[in-house]
């Protein structure tokens, strides 16, 4: 354990940085531009940038690393995203904020890209398993950091977006101090929806309907927070019991879905998402726990939805075409991700804060539905045909690079 941990530390430390002001970032932002009084829809503007600016780093940062090296381009990167948080700071307006979060967006992209390509070199088929797993702690334990420093310093004043700034500037440091020799070039992600979609509609449509659930949760969950008076430290609360949720949640449904048809637990996790956003309409109300508890439980079925869907595609696929599949269904992922926060923004600015509730019950309502039809159009792969269920990072923060760190990959690598 402790001879495969060794070469990648310094990887983790980076890693552990820019995970952590990547979440106090993204619930500063919209906590702040509700204090100023802007609305809905410019919140969402800004969750729809990000997506953007991410999406497209996925589709681009290889020829970019390939032609300026892995140490400087994530140097470039990191300085860039400490000088977006800054100008946040600095341009308290609309306009400046959605275009830097856009290159806030494509500037964490090409970092975590740089990061897991680098993970990918250290491991073996022996080790990908355990590196993996402590990847995806760490990743979650420093978003849960970063959120939860936020109540450290009052999101009205500058101190919260210097404080993102040095983490995002700490994060060079471990990968610029490295003596790991840079990796190979990142892999170009093209994304062939036609043959996906052929391949597993369910799972299409659950990738899609997920990155529409966690963009329009995540973005604007904290706005809600603020317009009914929580403190920061609540409001930090709220996104950190969504996680929690998708951590708890996602290896008992992943579990059921290697026993039983995995569509069957795509439609229990979209009833119950649709059943818990659908009756917070009438029963919530600004108690915080009350909150809190209903994110863990939308949290519990948000995150595991795309984990599910990933491995229903595979069900079907050839296993040297799965970094192919789930890299095309990352991007789509992306796609959801751009539409979540403006339909989130648009029933907000009709129905207030119960819009968001809207939303993702709307959301997990139409995945229940198409799974239920695409239950009847074509049989499920027998149990033991399948591979194995399989977590994942939370999407919003993966990268096609780290497709790679997954266990199901050794096939196509090996191939």
């Amino acid at each position: 354990m402790r001879t495969s941990l060794l070469p990648i530390v310094s990887l983790l430390i980076s890693t552990f940085f820019m995970m952590a002001g990547a979440g106090l970032q993204g619930i500063l932002l919209p906590v702040r531009a509700s204090l100023e009084g802007w609305s809905p829809y410019e919140i969402g503007l800004m969750g729809t940038s990000y997506a953007v600016g991410f999406t497209l780093g996925c589709v681009v940062m290889p020829s970019i690393v390939r032609s300026a090296g892995h140490v400087r381009t994530f140097s470039a990167l990191a300085a860039l995203l400490a000088i977006s948080v800054l100008l946040h700071g600095l341009a308290i307006d609309p306009i400046v904020w959605i275009t830097v979060r856009g290159l806030a967006g494509f500037a964490l992209a090409g970092s975590y890209m740089v990061i897991e390509s680098w993970l990918n070199e250290r491991v073996t088929n022996e080790t990908r398993g355990r590196v993996f797993s402590i990847y995806m702690i760490v990743s979650m334990a420093a978003m849960m950091g970063g959120q939860f420093a936020m109540p450290l310093a009052d999101p009205a004043l500058p101190a919260a977006f210097m404080l993102c700034a040095i983490l995002y500037a700490a994060a060079v440091i471990p990968n610029a101090l490295s003596r790991a020799p840079s990796p190979k070039p990142l892999t170009q992600v093209r994304l062939d929806l036609s043959s996906i979609y052929r391949n597993s509609p369910a799972a299409v449509a659950g990738v899609f309907l997920s990155g529409i659930l966690s963009g329009a949760w995540v973005n604007m969950a904290p706005v809600v927070g603020q317009e009914i008076g929580l403190s920061t430290a609540e409001i930090s609360t709220l996104l950190v019991a969504t996680m929690a949720g998708g951590a708890v949640f996602q290896v008992p449904l992943g579990r059921l879905s290697d026993w039983i048809d995995r569509r069957y637990v795509l439609a229990l996790s979209g009833a119950i998402g649709a059943s818990v956003a659908f009756t917070a309409l009438t029963f919530w109300s600004t108690d915080a726990l009350g909150l809190f508890a209903i994110a863990f439980v939308i949290g519990g079925v948000i995150y595991p939805t795309y984990s599910l869907a990933v491995a229903h595609a595979n069900d079907f696929a050839n296993p040297a075409d799965f970094v192919k599949i789930s890299g095309g269904l990352l991007i789509l992922y992306g796609f959801g991700t751009m539409g979540g926060p403006m339909l989130a923004a648009w029933l907000m600015q009709t129905f207030g804060p119960n819009g968001v509730f809207i939303a993702t019950g709307s959301a997990h309502l139409t995945l229940l539905l198409y799974t239920m039809v695409r239950i009847t159009r074509r049989s499920a792969r027998p149990a033991d045909e399948r591979p194995d269920f399989q977590s994942v990072p939370m999407a919003r923060t993966q990268t096609p690079a780290s497709i790679i760190l997954d266990p199901r990959a050794d096939a196509a690598l090996e191939r």
